[in-house]
């Protein structure tokens, strides 16, 4: 469907006109999102190097929704949509938000900060802010919202200022910027200080590899007129550590290296509970307008949702609370799992697509495979086969030089995800496909090795 057929039409009107979720969106053109932010500063190996040997900036303020929630019942309209615990949870703390629905399908994941014991911020793609917005305004809820849109939906600028530090420098180069040494901040806790005279909180987090005892990641969040001075302050203090500032196109790249498999299908296409919901979301936000795209391809939409285990989310799942989802989960805990791992592509057969997609015969060439970022669309999934036998799906797929190969983050099934192990990554769009912007091309096999550990 056309933006002009969605304009002004609920998920739910949408929906009902095309009859089928899972082709509306496998029919929608093969596009990624934009982030509002320069593509490159040096090169974007240069600056995937960097996080891994010096240490890089990006700047975060711009392509994420913000939702500012605050009040006495803050803490129990997350607990009752999160499967995440919430007992400890408050002031200066952080946690990954998971949200599932009553079939417990994730919904989404985002970064949740308690700025207070009374005010929370949710800070991702709008899937998960549309989820608790929704709640927040049709519960019985005594709390306030303040929705902080992306840059491009936002014509009165954003609240506030987003710099993430990433790499093994990070904090001798923010002690140099504040000068003075950096009190300890626990793993996804925040600290605050001043920064160039200008008021920051700090989530310790890293964006690429694992959290170690030296501060490797730091999210510096203050409000947004003091943003220049800051960004002006950490790049002269970084100029003797080799500081980079990272792209848009290097950005992206981060997850092939942290794991984190960036926005999952939403899974509230389906199920009568949702209608009100489905008729709440406008048709052209992300839930109607991100298409999918791949080798792998149902009309069942269910088939691409994903529980929080196959997304590496099970060990956040706490059932000390009741919150949407809680039955299903724990009907499906002792079950089997999808795992999700990574697949490191085959030198030679990367090599092949490569050539082909460039010089084979027209009409029997391969989708070509961009760097470093190779998924050809939002939501994008890729049969990945054990011998003859569909074992698991692909999603983002792309390369990093610390990793030195194309990978893939997947989702497969527990007994094929073996350090080791070989499986072939279908790679192309499914033939039937009505998805109208892509090169013709036929599909390829790709060999690939699974790794259940980060390949850095």
């Amino acid at each position: 469907m056309s933006t002009e057929a969605l304009t002004g039409l609920s998920l739910q009107r949408a929906l009902e006109q095309a009859g089928n979720p899972a082709r509306m969106l496998r029919s929608l053109p093969a596009a990624h999102y934009t982030m509002p932010f320069q593509p490159e500063y040096t090169t974007w190996r240069d600056e995937q190097r960097a996080w891994k040997h010096t240490t890089v900036l990006y700047d975060q303020s711009h392509h994420m929704t913000d939702l500012y929630v605050k009040g006495p019942d803050v803490k129990r309209l997350f607990a009752d949509l999160g499967v995440n615990t919430f007992t400890t949870f408050g002031k200066d703390k952080a946690k990954q938000f998971v949200a599932c629905n009553h079939d417990g399908y994730v919904i989404s994941d985002a970064i949740l900060f308690g700025f207070e014991d009374d005010e929370y911020v949710l800070v991702g793609t709008p899937a998960a802010p549309n989820w608790v917005q929704f709640h927040a305004e049709t519960g019985s809820y005594d709390v306030s919202i303040v929705r902080d849109e992306r840059s491009e939906a936002n014509p009165h600028g954003r609240l506030t200022f987003r710099y993430q530090l990433n790499g093994p420098l990070a904090q001798r180069i923010l002690e140099k910027a504040r000068g003075g040494p950096l009190e300890r901040i626990r793993f996804f806790n925040m600290g605050r200080f001043e920064l160039a005279g200008v008021p920051v909180r700090a989530l310790n987090h890293t964006m690429a590899g694992v959290p170690g005892e030296e501060l490797t990641g730091l999210e510096i969040v203050g409000p947004a007129d003091g943003g220049p001075d800051v960004l002006a302050a950490l790049l002269e203090a970084g100029t003797e550590f080799e500081l980079r500032q990272g792209g848009s196109i290097s950005y992206v790249s981060t997850v092939f290296e942290s794991g984190w498999i960036p926005s999952p299908i939403p899974a509230v296409y389906t199920d009568d509970r949702l209608g009100e919901y489905r008729s709440w979301l406008p048709a052209l936000g992300l839930e109607g307008f991100a298409g999918i795209g791949g080798s792998f391809a149902s009309d069942d939409i269910e088939d691409y949702y994903a529980t929080p285990w196959d997304l590496g989310y099970g060990r956040t799942v706490k059932f000390d609370h009741d919150f949407i989802g809680r039955e299903a989960l724990e009907r499906r805990a002792s079950g089997p799992h999808r795992r999700k791992v990574w697949l490191r592509w085959d030198q030679a057969d990367t090599a092949r697509v490569f050539a082909e997609s460039l010089y084979g015969e027209p009409g029997q060439r391969p989708i070509g495979v961009d760097l470093p970022i190779t998924s050809f669309t939002h939501f994008q999934f890729d049969r990945v086969h054990s011998g003859d036998r569909l074992v698991g799906l692909a999603t983002f797929s792309g390369y990093t030089v610390n990793n030195g190969c194309v990978c893939s983050l997947a989702m497969i099934d527990e007994a094929a995800a073996v350090d080791g192990a070989e499986v072939t990554v279908l790679w192309g769009q499914d033939p039937g496909s009505p998805k109208p912007n892509l090169e013709p091309h036929v599909q390829t096999e790709i060999r690939a090795t699974v790794s259940t550990r980060p390949l850095s």
